[in-house]
């Protein structure tokens, strides 16, 4: 013990701790990276080059099979290729040409106006029929739930081709199915009647299987969503005389508020995106009344063999889909945020 001027008594520190008998001494505890292993060892995280060089085949082959195309794609936005530069070998640029053409052409603002309003209505009927369903299966008991299920899971795992292929067959001038149903409820004028004459009909028959086959994602996914809704909400939305409509605004809503943005936004880009099925249904037609943006690049180049021109159209595609989507991420950045 030592006794200091001003009075304070200290305990002297021991050269050793006391080890008890037969007890033996505790490890050290020490945290972070470098704590030390079981065996002895100091673990350490990974530094210098041997990060990049673990991560650099994924980035190397995402380059390849995505930064490489675009850029040529971009490139070929500026240049002139037609046939008969592909006979002559050249591809000359032409600055901006490709991008004015398109910009002063009326056929492409139609089809421009026409995606993004075929879009949003898909999109709005695909996320309330599938969030309606979603509600249904967390209501079911088990079995119908997993029939219910079931008959989701293969609705959405069927083929594109082979589901337009029956879209294209229940339509049927001669041998369809809707319009025996429509005659045998007893309406008259659908002998034979073509439901494809217009480019309006075509795409609604084309939405019809966008949202068969989009329901089941969101539908299923909003199922999972319900259950992270605690049961206390339900019963203290109850107990304050909330109705089905009201318990759906003010609790669950509120709660799967981030599910609604991101589902919402992989709808927008899938039904945007959306090819097969419009170009395996008629192809854009008749006269081209059905198209959309990706329909209409791929016409402008393999149909017409004007390559640059659908470059172009391919390149304002993606910045018109930038620029609608930025809204949208600025929505679900505000949204983490406030969580």
């Amino acid at each position: 013990m030592t006794v200091h001027s001003q009075g304070a008594v200290t305990r002297a520190p021991q050269d050793a701790p006391q080890k008890s008998a037969g007890r033996p001494p505790a490890p050290p505890t020490t945290t972070g990276p470098d704590r030390p292993s079981p065996r002895g060892g100091r673990k350490s995280l990974p530094s210098g080059w041997l990060p990049y060089a673990l991560i650099a085949p994924a980035v190397i082959s995402l380059a390849g099979l995505l930064l490489y195309p675009l850029l040529k794609n971009v490139l070929l936005s500026f240049q002139q290729v037609n046939k008969i530069e592909l006979i002559q070998r050249k591809a000359p640029f032409t600055g901006l040409d490709n991008y004015t053409q398109l910009l002063g052409d009326s056929q492409f603002w139609t089809v421009v106006v026409r995606s993004f309003v075929f879009t949003a209505a898909n999109v709005a009927l695909i996320m309330i029929l599938g969030s309606l369903i979603g509600i249904l299966l967390e209501r079911l008991g088990k079995w119908m739930r997993l029939v219910l299920s079931l008959a989701l899971v293969m609705a959405w795992a069927m083929p594109i081709v082979a589901s337009v292929t029956v879209f294209q067959w229940l339509f049927d001038e001669q041998f369809g199915v809707v319009n025996w149903l429509m005659r045998v409820l007893g309406f008259t004028g659908y002998e034979q009647h073509n439901w494809f004459e217009t480019g309006f009909s075509t795409l609604v028959i084309i939405a019809i299987l966008l949202i068969w086959g989009s329901i089941p994602f969101v539908a299923l996914n909003m199922y999972a969503a319900l259950t992270t809704v605690g049961s206390e909400l339900y019963e203290a939305a109850k107990m304050d005389g909330a109705n089905g409509w009201q318990t759906f605004w003010k609790v669950v809503f509120p709660n799967l508020r981030g599910f609604f943005l991101v589902t919402t936004f992989l709808e927008v880009i899938w039904i945007f995106k959306a090819f097969t099925q419009v170009y395996a249904m008629r192809a854009g037609g008749p006269d081209r009344a059905s198209e959309t943006l990706p329909v209409f690049a791929y016409i402008e180049g393999q149909s017409q063999q004007h390559y640059g021109l659908a470059a172009a159209i391919s390149i304002l595609t993606i910045l018109m889909l930038v620029v609608v989507m930025s809204f949208y991420f600025r929505l679900i950045l505000k949204q983490e945020e406030e969580q």
